[in-house]
């Protein structure tokens, strides 16, 4: 399994597309939004928690497209003829994402230290980079689930409708306070709002509330029976 997490990571780190989505556009939008728009720090560190998220949400749903590309090729059908057990193939895609939105979360926080110049304390630095990255395994099963699910080119619809609108609705690119009453409230069950309180309350100095991370457990229970159930019916009909 470890052979195909290498060989899975290698092909997305090459992949320019990723590459530019998913590391580059977070770096920029951070950028513009924070640097246009003027804002103090604390709106520097609480944007560059949100876009180091989206970049993270974003990287974790592209490895439904690789997914959905391999059943196209039939490297699913090879994969279920090696030694492989289906668990460990679903487990080395699900790690593979796990280790792809590594890059976009520090890009994003390099960015806001280096260029916009966010202080924080180094254990800030270090427990906001490790809550995004285990925070965004949710979004990690999503893209799988879709990438069993649909082809390839409905993937990629799909995955960049759920990355919009998630952050939309999430806050990441917009404070949730300029919310109305009734949208905040819908923002605050989703899960990209659970994942990015988790940053942001570390970046303010304090612990994650309790119900962010319990928000982002019960999308985790939903996406994983959805990866799972995904992966079973594209099992069938192979």
């Amino acid at each position: 399994m470890l052979d195909y997490l290498r060989l899975e990571v290698r092909r997305t780190l090459r992949d320019v597309g990723f590459v530019i989505g998913g590391i580059a556009m977070p770096v920029m939008m951070y950028l513009l939004f924070t640097n246009l728009g003027g804002g103090d720090g604390s709106w520097k560190a609480a944007s560059m928690v949100g876009m180091a998220a989206y970049g993270a949400v974003g990287s974790a749903l592209n490895t439904g497209g690789g997914v959905a590309e391999d059943r196209a090729v039939g490297w699913l059908r090879q994969l279920r003829v090696t030694p492989m057990t289906p668990r460990q193939v679903v487990v080395g895609r699900a790690l593979t994402g796990s280790v792809t939105v590594l890059p976009a979360i520090v890009a994003v926080l390099a960015a806001g230290g280096l260029v916009n110049g966010v202080r924080l304390a180094v254990w800030q630095w270090a427990a906001i980079a490790l809550l995004l990255w285990l925070g965004s395994v949710p979004f990690t099963l999503l893209g799988l689930g879709n990438g069993y699910r649909l082809t390839a080119q409905t993937t990629g619809v799909v995955n960049m409708i759920c990355n919009l609108g998630l952050a939309v609705l999430g806050g990441l690119w917009f404070p949730i306070s300029l919310f109305p009453g009734w949208l905040r409230a819908v923002s605050a069950c989703t899960p990209t709002s659970g994942f990015a309180r988790l940053g942001t309350a570390i970046a303010d100095g304090r612990a994650p509330a309790l119900g962010a991370t319990l928000v982002l457990a019960g999308w985790l229970a939903v996406f994983g029976s959805y990866a799972v159930l995904s992966y079973r019916r594209s099992a069938a009909h192979a």
